[in-house]
């Protein structure tokens, strides 16, 4: 079974920028759509951007991160990133990595099967 382990998160000033990443055990990643979501406090868990399986890679973002986030990964790592730029107050959340039931990323929440433990983004204005 996979498991996931997020990194990157910290605290930032609005217009700053950070990455994270994702990194999945197990040696079936590149078979797996990721997704990225976050939940602010007291907010349900929102979609953020998500990727295909590895013979594919098209990605798909919410329209609040469009243009200002990228998710990419290395199947070599077997490790998604979210690279997220000029970021906002707004995007202050937990941020969690997910794979998705099948090879293809979707906005759909219950469409992901296995989390990570989550990571803290806080940007100061």
């Amino acid at each position: 079974q996979v498991q996931l382990v997020e990194s990157g998160g910290g605290l930032v000033q609005a217009g700053g920028s950070l990455r994270l990443s994702c990194e999945a055990s197990g040696r079936t990643f590149s078979m797996y759509g990721m997704g990225w979501f976050r939940q602010a406090r007291g907010k349900e868990r929102e979609f953020v951007a998500g990727i295909n399986f590895a013979w594919s890679e098209s990605t798909i973002y919410a329209d609040s991160v469009k243009g200002r986030f990228t998710v990419s990964r290395d199947n070599a790592k077997s490790t998604a990133y979210l690279q997220m730029n000029n970021l906002e107050p707004e995007d202050t959340a937990v941020y969690y990595c997910a794979t998705a039931r099948r090879g293809v990323a979707t906005m759909n929440v219950n469409d992901y099967i296995t989390w990570g433990q989550g990571t803290q983004v806080t940007v100061s204005s």
